[in-house]
Formats: structure tokens, C-alpha cells, sequence
């Protein structure tokens, strides 16, 4: 950079020797930021299954049905239909006969009930968990400045 002489002013922007006004350069910085990846480590992940067994007791429903045949011979003016007595469904069993006249004879009935158990049974079932086992392993490197 040069001296400026020491007679003159530089208060109205124009140099001591010449009237015109000059511009002058300035400098200036700039900054500029970055970032960079740098690996400082692995992780490992390890994944174990552990099965345990485990007895479970579990109702379990059982319909049983009876049949039993109960004769009855008797006549009867109309045909019977199928009746409900409780757990008990009564099918009718019908035929003609010849008669001086046709009639209906009973003959018998069919009787099915229905019984309901209920047990407990016990079985064996195999219940998994999983475990992680995270492990960190460091790099040893210097960090660039």
C-alpha cells in the first residue's frame, strides 16, 4: 500500500493533488464451511432365540348324542312333526296300514339327546423370545484438523 502525502485532505473523497474523486478496492474474507464423514466405530447386532416349553390347560367342548328307539303302536289322525322335550329331539316314525279304512299308526319314536362334557386338557407348546446384544467397536484413527 502506498503513503499518502502528509499535506492534503482525503475528507471529501478526492486525493490532495487532482480535484476527481477515485474509488478504492476493498478487501474482504470469506468463510466457508463444510462438513465430512468420519467413521469412529461399528456396531454388531447379535440376535438369540430362547424357547421355553410351557403347559397350558385348555377347556375343551365335547357334544355326545344318544339314540334311543322308544315303540309306541298307536294310531293317530295326523301326521306327527319332529317336537323339541329340552336337550331331547323326538322324530316321528309313521306308516299306513291297511285297515277297513286308512289310518296313521305310530310306531315308534326316535329319540336323540344331546349331552354336553366339557374336560381339561394339557399340552405342550413352545414359546420363543428374542434377545439383541448390541456391541460397539471403536476405530482407532486421528481426526483430520
Amino acid at each position: 500500500m502506498n503513503a499518502l502525502p502528509e499535506s492534503g485532505s482525503l475528507t471529501d473523497g478526492t486525493f490532495p493533488d487532482s480535484g476527481a474523486p477515485t474509488h478504492m478496492a476493498r478487501i474482504a474474507e470469506q468463510l466457508h464451511v463444510s462438513t465430512q464423514p468420519i467413521e469412529t466405530g461399528r456396531v454388531t447386532l447379535t440376535k438369540t432365540v430362547h424357547e421355553t416349553e410351557e403347559t397350558v390347560t385348555i377347556p375343551l367342548l365335547r357334544e355326545e348324542y344318544t339314540v334311543e328307539r322308544v315303540a309306541r303302536d298307536e294310531y293317530v289322525d295326523e301326521l306327527p312333526v319332529p317336537r323339541q322335550e329340552g336337550h331331547t329331539t323326538i322324530y316321528p316314525v309313521v306308516k299306513e296300514v291297511l285297515v277297513v279304512q286308512k289310518r296313521l299308526l305310530l310306531i315308534e319314536e326316535i329319540r336323540v339327546t344331546r349331552q354336553q362334557t366339557q374336560t381339561r386338557e394339557s399340552q405342550t407348546v413352545i414359546l420363543r423370545q428374542e434377545d439383541i446384544v448390541v456391541e460397539r467397536t471403536p476405530i482407532n484413527s486421528e481426526r483430520p484438523v
